[in-house]
């Protein structure tokens, strides 16, 4: 209904107050490689400084910002904006187009939700603005879902060309170690055979399924002896070694997506046969159960004297000339702090030396014996009493003999024996250059 004024009177006008519009520059490059024909942030600026000029503009703050807007709440910088308008330090977007502001749907959503509070006054584009009316919204809301839409598109396209690529047999992604990727683009995605690498990697394989190489005697191999290195200038890493063990892509098929299930066969060239891929599997697979049931009596329980690191065991096998082998066991810096870590191997036997020099210097008290050793005396005169009917004792002579029984726990006792007597030291051993050393 109408409201006019009585007789004699007239409506008061109201007066329309003009808000000030103070912008934030806006400029975002994305990260992305498809999105390389966008201006550069630098560009971008000049461009919008430009404008801003013409149209006599207040900017009061300029951000910039290298960040994908596909996915919502990802970029830092834009986040600050929301938060700025929120507080009213400016209620303007100047910016180079709708997209920079947003590609999804969750962003575009709070953009325009500080429309509809207006806060948000106006978005200024190159060639467009955005207030805070219906059509514009709708306007700048359309923009955005275009956007989103290329989006989702390209994915979609980009997927279904990888799959296309893998299905005609061809490496989708950057080349294994010891191939290398063809640089023409007639013959994108073809790989070639590295000649200073590719060869060194089937030796790894040769040398793992013929000579029983473990992963470490390959790492030692390949840094000490060869001075191997990557296409990044970086030794091969132990993990990085089994990765390239297990990867079936040397023989000539690949699986794409990883874990996937979907195999396809390669057109590059086999580095190794299948069956050399196999022998080399068999003989990890025996590795790592050797390793699984195989527990030394002394790994974990010192401390390298060069780098801190743990002292780890290898086991080794020697052919004797009569045919037979011999067993001997090595301990040895884990390098797990210092690969070039410079301490020596030692033999468990040379350790055991030492650790005998260590008992005469515990306090008899730290070795955890005495319960055992008087259970074992009580046990044995049990043995000779019902037994071979003999009723004499043996006794215990306290420490002499606990320390001697120590000794004797270190040089026959079980595994788990030797653990036990060394886990009830209170001080710290380390271990350098082939000798022990205690540490209160």
């Amino acid at each position: 209904m109408k409201t006019t004024a009585p007789i004699g009177y007239e409506m008061p006008q109201l007066a329309q107050v003009a808000v000030k519009v103070k912008y934030c520059l806006y400029a975002r490059k994305s990260t992305e490689s498809e999105e390389r024909q966008v201006l550069s942030i630098d560009s971008q600026i000049k461009e919008m400084l430009q404008l801003a000029e013409r149209e006599n503009l207040e900017i009061v703050t300029m951000k910039r910002e290298s960040h994908s807007a596909k996915e919502t709440g990802q970029r830092e910088v834009f986040n600050e904006i929301i938060e700025d308008i929120k507080a009213n330090k400016y209620n303007g977007i100047l910016t180079w187009a709708p997209d920079r502001i947003s590609r999804n749907a969750g962003d575009l959503g709070k953009i325009v939700d500080l429309m509809d509070a207006g806060l948000l006054k106006e978005i200024r584009t190159f060639g467009q603005s955005f207030s805070n009316n219906p059509s514009e919204k709708f306007l700048l809301m359309i923009l955005g879902s275009q956007a989103k839409l290329e989006n989702d598109n390209r994915g979609v396209n980009v997927k279904r060309g990888l799959r296309t690529r893998v299905e005609m047999g061809l490496w989708p992604g950057i080349a294994p170690l010891g191939y290398l990727n063809q640089k023409h683009m007639d013959k994108k995605c073809q790989l070639i055979i590295d000649p200073d690498r590719g060869p060194i990697i089937k030796k790894m394989f040769e040398k793992v399924a013929y000579e029983y190489y473990s992963g470490r005697k390959i790492y030692n191999w390949l840094k000490h002896e060869l001075n191997f290195y990557t296409r990044g200038n970086k030794s091969l890493t132990m993990s990085g070694i089994y990765r390239i063990l297990d990867n079936q892509f040397y023989h000539g098929v690949f699986e794409h997506p990883k874990k996937s299930g979907n195999w396809y066969q390669g057109k590059h060239e086999p580095l190794i046969s299948q069956e050399l891929f196999e022998k080399t599997q068999k003989q990890l697979k025996r590795d790592n159960i050797q390793r699984e049931n195989r527990e030394f009596a002394f790994t974990k329980l010192f401390t390298c004297g060069y780098c801190g690191s743990g002292i780890s065991a290898e086991e080794k096998w020697k052919q004797l000339v009569d045919g037979t082998h011999s067993k001997h066991i090595y301990y040895s810096c884990s390098r797990s702090r210092d690969r070039n870590c410079k301490n020596k191997y030692i033999t468990e036997q040379d350790l055991i030396t030492e650790l005998l020099k260590i008992l005469d210097k515990v306090d008899i008290n730290e070795l955890g014996m005495r319960q055992k050793l008087e259970d074992e005396i009580a046990r044995f005169n049990i043995f000779q009493r019902s037994v071979l009917g003999s009723t004499e004792k043996i006794k215990n002579n306290k420490e002499t003999d606990i320390r001697n029984y120590a000794k004797y726990i270190l040089k026959e006792g079980s595994v788990i024996e030797k653990r036990e007597l060394l886990g009830n030291l209170r001080s710290k051993i380390l271990y350098k250059d082939k000798e022990l050393k205690l540490i209160e």
